[in-house]
């Protein structure tokens, strides 16, 4: 369906976002994120991505999104893909209205590092520093993220030091640039074969311009009547407890268990774990074939208009209940304040490189980081020497649910369809 709107509406909108209140800039200090004014920020997120291309051209569609997120209780969005072209200040300014902050990823289908074809190249390096040069001009911009889900698989992990050779290259031009130090991190599938060994390896060595800036987990562990111990969480939270650097859920919302009552927001965002994690983004806004919506733009339609899979992926946004106020509920009773950035002193260090192990990780030590321009050619994966063991995770227990670069239908989408968004006076 068509999202319709009247001039005056369109006006209103407009003028609406004309006036932005200042939102502050976030930075990292040690193993937090702060704003400006030197509190720590915790994040309450959700995934937003209405189609697989750039969802923050439509002014309008923005507004009336980032005016229901706030009464959710958000103050964060994940978006998976973005350009680096068309005006995006519209969308920009609307959220940052709301108190929303913006986590982007750099790559796309097209430009991704794959684990299946490993390589980094001048071609990636350009068109991550483009998305970065176009985002990093607004200040509700918290971070970027280098690649999300990039190993999914044990010999997937040979792809690690280009992950790597991203960052330090993507930061590289940041800083000759003398632009805002964006963070830069990565999103990780939860594999517990490997989870512990990746996320030690991004932070570890003793240069800082090859390390992430924060770590993120896609995670669905807690489904419906589960606990901080049933989920794994204490083994999550376990392995993380001297991590130098922020890390948070940038995935999560199990929807094994109907409707879902987001329990885990009050561990995740409470005593057991705010004094190590940052928070978490729930997956996701916009209702899909997979079921995981919060809000859906209209029923489900054989129309062939501004829709999906049959979903709408425009319009009014209504929430879905009773999983919105579930979760609108949940955020409203958790408001950790965390510690000020004036009395706050870092104490933690990177860790050892982890060794390579017989159950997955292949990555050996500090190994030296690839050049741009070099692909990976197997059994040639270099080997430094291990600096230490990463710490062994218990292996935690996993939802069905699957939360994927790929939206769901999405990728199909790619192929043969092609979006055509109308506004209706």
């Amino acid at each position: 369906m068509f999202f319709r709107v009247s001039s005056a509406r369109a006006l209103i909108v407009g003028l609406a976002v004309t006036t932005v209140s200042a939102i502050s800039q976030i930075s990292i200090k040690g193993s937090k994120f702060f704003t400006d004014d030197g509190n720590q920020f915790y994040i309450k997120g959700v995934a937003y991505q209405l189609t697989p291309h750039d969802p923050l051209l439509d002014t309008n569609q923005c507004t009336v999104d980032a005016s229901l997120m706030h009464e959710l209780g958000a103050n964060a969005i994940r978006v998976y893909h973005v350009g680096p072209t068309g005006d995006h200040k519209g969308c920009m300014d609307a959220f940052a209205a709301k108190g929303i902050y913006v986590f982007a990823d750099l790559d796309t289908f097209n430009t991704q590092i794959n684990q299946d074809d490993v390589h980094w190249n001048q071609s990636q390096l350009t068109a991550f520093t483009k998305v970065l040069d176009e985002f990093v001009q607004f200040d509700n911009t918290a971070g970027v993220f280098i690649g999300n889900e990039v190993i999914t698989m044990a010999n997937g992990s040979d792809a690690a030091p280009y992950i790597k050779a991203a960052v330090r290259d993507v930061k590289s031009y940041r800083d000759s640039k003398k632009i805002r130090k964006v963070p830069i991190g990565y999103s990780a599938a939860d594999i517990a074969e490997l989870r512990p060994m990746l996320q030690n390896y991004l932070v570890c060595g003793t240069d800082p311009s090859e390390s992430i800036d924060f770590f993120a987990l896609n995670a669905y562990e807690w489904c419906g009547s589960s606990s901080y111990t049933v989920s794994g969480y204490d083994q999550l939270t376990k392995n993380v407890t001297g991590y130098p650097v922020p890390i948070f859920f940038s995935e999560t919302g199990c929807n094994t268990n109907r409707p879902r009552d987001f329990a885990d927001q009050s561990a995740i965002l409470g005593d057991q774990m705010d004094s190590y994690w940052s928070g978490a983004i729930i997956y996701e806004w916009i209702e899909e074939a997979n079921d995981y919506g919060l809000i859906q733009y209209g029923d489900r339609t054989n129309s062939s208009e501004s829709i999906l899979d049959g979903y709408p992926r425009s319009g009014t946004p209504t929430p879905i209940s009773p999983d919105f106020n579930n979760l609108k509920s949940q955020w409203a009773t958790l408001s950790p304040t965390g510690v000020k950035e004036s009395a706050y002193s870092p104490t933690n260090s990177p860790p050892p490189c982890p060794s390579s192990t017989h159950d997955g990780w292949r990555i050996n030590g500090d190994v030296s980081l690839p050049t741009l321009g070099q692909t990976y050619t197997a059994g040639a994966t270099p080997t430094g020497t291990a600096t230490g063991s990463a710490a062994s995770a218990t292996a935690t227990k996993k939802g069905t649910a699957s939360g994927r670069k790929e939206i769901t239908g999405m990728t199909i989408g790619l192929v043969g369809v092609m979006f055509g968004f109308m506004w209706w006076l």
